[in-house]
């Protein structure tokens, strides 16, 4: 196995991201930067590297599957399963309601698929932000996490506006709660404060601050009540509805009330009721055994949660006619035709406890989100510092905190609820694009050492100091750094490259190109994903353009099938990251089917939230372009071996540590 010292003269070689730079000619490039720094992505914490944790404080390693399960169901079952069937049953979906749910459970569980496999395999605070780095770059990862910003700041407020008319309602109505907690608009403004909402998120937060271990069993405790509440309407409403003869379903109108089209239009309403169990995924980092729980906890919290929507659904329907629902109060009312008036009170409460559950469900990720973002640079180093005592980024949970409940306490955030929606949706179809590249053009890291950044000061140093190299594994590499992703290495390129044949019904395509070819249908999907939802969502457009565009949409999205069905999978996928965790089934189907749902949800959220959202989003360019660009961790960072690395430190007297 041959060897080679490489000379202090010789340029230094940086692969990053498919784009080799001569350092010598930074110059002439200069014009590619931006791009480079909107697709650089970081490595992937793999099971063999540990460079992370001797730059960052961990969290705390104290959750199990039930921990979990809790956080997922409290995070998803908020107070709209108590709202939410009146309207879509009378709206939309008639008897058929329980199928409604079920159809938008099926859709969401394709979004869980592709959160197990990531979870297990990346196993990091961050969720869709991580994996987006890690899979596509830096720039969709930092939309991602300024977008999830969003949707848990304005979730977190919008449920504790939420809690206070719930609460006075147990108490005799909304002149019996103290003065002190009660509802005030401010004279000479049309602002409606609510001290009970900020007061309520200023104790989860002190609740979240103290340790997730105990924040994570308290969410459980009022989750579980949540649950046993559903469980006495399921219960008592089948007596009530074998009792009557199940009156629902009596009806001349059929099941079908609506027609299908009526049934699927309420699935895409109760689809955001599964919105949550995405919060699951951003405690990865505090989960002792990754591999197998956080599948576990995604799936069976998801499960749980479609289990109980539609039993209740069913129940409801049945007790009485779609059409006479209240549309506010279903599962009162529907008690009370039936006599039952102290239902209410309990109804009342299991809403008041699933609102509760909601918020702490809202304020628990984003600390970890903005820590993630923090580590990498993007966000003031402020997010990033963990409690030695609690072992929680308890710095970010209360700003995260103080910031939802100022909101919760000025303003009604109910008009904003739809920007929620968008930051979920949009992570949802990146999580997915994200199981494609690593399925077939993930970073190839087979056969490379270790590999550390080290600042771009010590640049002379590196390349002056004696490397050796071994030109086998580098040879490997060289010839699909274009579309491996693989991380800068400091090595001369050789130029004898041997590139792997796959022979597929006669056709002999390297390795090289079949991950281009792959890459390519990628992209053809999303952008044939893109316009058959636009199409399906925009009815005013001429016949003939729309019938155009759907012709076009639907061939990209058949070709990128068809080509990713017939090519193999990257043997690289089974060494990057975390192996022996969840594999998701039924790639390429599967990641597709949940990018066009995603995509066609998103295209109907309506003008005025995008527009919304929008400025939001430009408000993150800005933060971007003049923060993060700069100051993020791979901006001016080579990559070298630890051995190299090693071996600077001691020469230049820089620590690793």
């Amino acid at each position: 196995m041959s060897a080679r010292k490489i000379s202090p003269k010789r340029c230094c070689v940086v692969y990053e991201m498919g784009f080799m730079v001569d350092t010598q000619k930074e110059g002439g490039e200069h014009q590619w930067n931006c791009i480079r720094n909107l697709v650089r992505r970081k490595q992937v914490d793999s099971s063999n590297d540990k460079a992370d944790s001797h730059h960052h404080q961990q969290l705390a390693k104290a959750l199990t599957f039930p921990h979990l399960i809790a956080v997922g169901v409290g995070s998803t079952i908020g107070a709209g399963v108590y709202i939410l069937v009146g309207t879509v049953a009378r709206e939309h979906s008639g008897p058929a309601l329980a199928f409604s749910f079920l159809i938008a459970g099926v859709s969401a569980a394709l979004s869980a698929f592709c959160y197990a496999e990531l979870s297990s395999r990346f196993p990091s605070a961050g969720s869709a932000y991580h994996y987006s780095y890690i899979c596509i770059g830096e720039g969709v990862a930092w939309l991602i996490g300024w977008a999830l910003i969003l949707e848990y700041t304005i979730g977190g407020s919008t449920v504790a506006r939420g809690i206070s008319p719930n609460l006075a309602m147990i108490f005799g109505g909304e002149d019996c709660l103290p003065a002190i907690l009660a509802r005030h608009q401010i004279p000479g403004l049309d602002i409606v404060v609510d001290p009970c909402a900020a007061v309520l998120v200023f104790i989860v937060t002190a609740l979240l601050c103290t340790g997730v271990k105990e924040s994570t069993f308290a969410q459980g405790i009022i989750t579980t009540v949540n649950v046993f509440v559903m469980i006495f309407v399921i219960v008592a409403g089948s007596y009530l509805c074998f009792k009557t003869g199940w009156p629902g379903y009596q009806l001349p109108s059929g099941y079908f009330p609506y027609g299908v089209d009526g049934m699927l239009a309420g699935s895409a309403t109760v689809f955001f009721a599964y919105i949550g169990f995405d919060s699951v995924a951003s405690m990865a980092e505090e989960v002792k055994n990754p591999q197998r729980d956080l599948p576990l906890g995604i799936g069976l919290s998801l499960l749980l949660c479609c289990l109980l929507y539609m039993m209740v659904s069913v129940v409801i329907v049945g007790l009485v006619p779609y059409y006479a629902m209240d549309p506010d109060t279903p599962i009162s009312s529907a008690f009370a035709t039936h006599g039952i008036q102290w239902a209410a009170y309990l109804i009342t409460l299991g809403a008041v406890m699933a609102l509760c559950s909601a918020l702490m469900g809202s304020i628990l990720p984003q600390p970890r989100i903005l820590m993630a973002m923090a580590r990498d640079g993007l966000l003031p180093s402020f997010f990033s510092e963990v409690n030695q005592r609690t072992q929680v980024p308890v710095k970010g949970t209360i700003t995260t905190g103080f910031c939802a409940a100022v909101l919760a306490f000025f303003m009604d955030v109910s008009q904003l609820a739809g920007m929620v929606s968008v930051g979920t949706l949009v992570a949802f179809t990146m999580v997915a694009i994200s199981v494609l590249i690593l399925r077939y053009v993930p970073p190839d890291e087979r056969d490379v050492p270790l590999q550390v950044p080290l600042p771009s000061s010590l640049q002379e140093r590196i390349c002056s100091v004696p490397f050796l190299c071994n030109e086998e594994n580098l040879s490997s590499h060289v010839g699909t750094s274009i579309s491996s992703g693989k991380q800068p290495l400091l090595c001369e390129p050789d130029d004898s490259t041997v590139e792997k044949k796959e022979a597929r019904w006669g056709w002999v395509i390297s390795k090289e190109n079949r991950r281009k070819l792959a890459g390519w249908s990628i992209m053809f999907i999303c952008i044939g994903n893109f316009l058959i939802s636009y199409v399906a969502s925009s009815l005013l457009l001429p016949g003939l353009l729309r019938y155009s565009l759907c012709g076009v949409g639907g061939l990209l999205l058949l070709s990128g099938l068809i080509v990713l069905s017939c090519i193999d999978q990257d043997d690289a996928r089974h060494s990057f990251g975390h192996s022996g965790g969840f594999i998701c089934p039924l790639v390429p189907l599967l990641p597709i089917l949940c990018i066009l749902i995603n995509m066609y949800l998103l295209v109907n959220l309506g003008a005025g939230t995008w527009a919304r959202v929008s400025v939001w989003l430009f408000i993150g360019v800005l933060v971007y372009v003049f923060y993060g660009r700069r100051h993020s961790s791979l901006a001016d960072a080579v990559y070298v071996t630890t051995a190299h690395a090693d071996e600077i430190g001691r020469s230049s007297g820089y620590s690793l540590a």
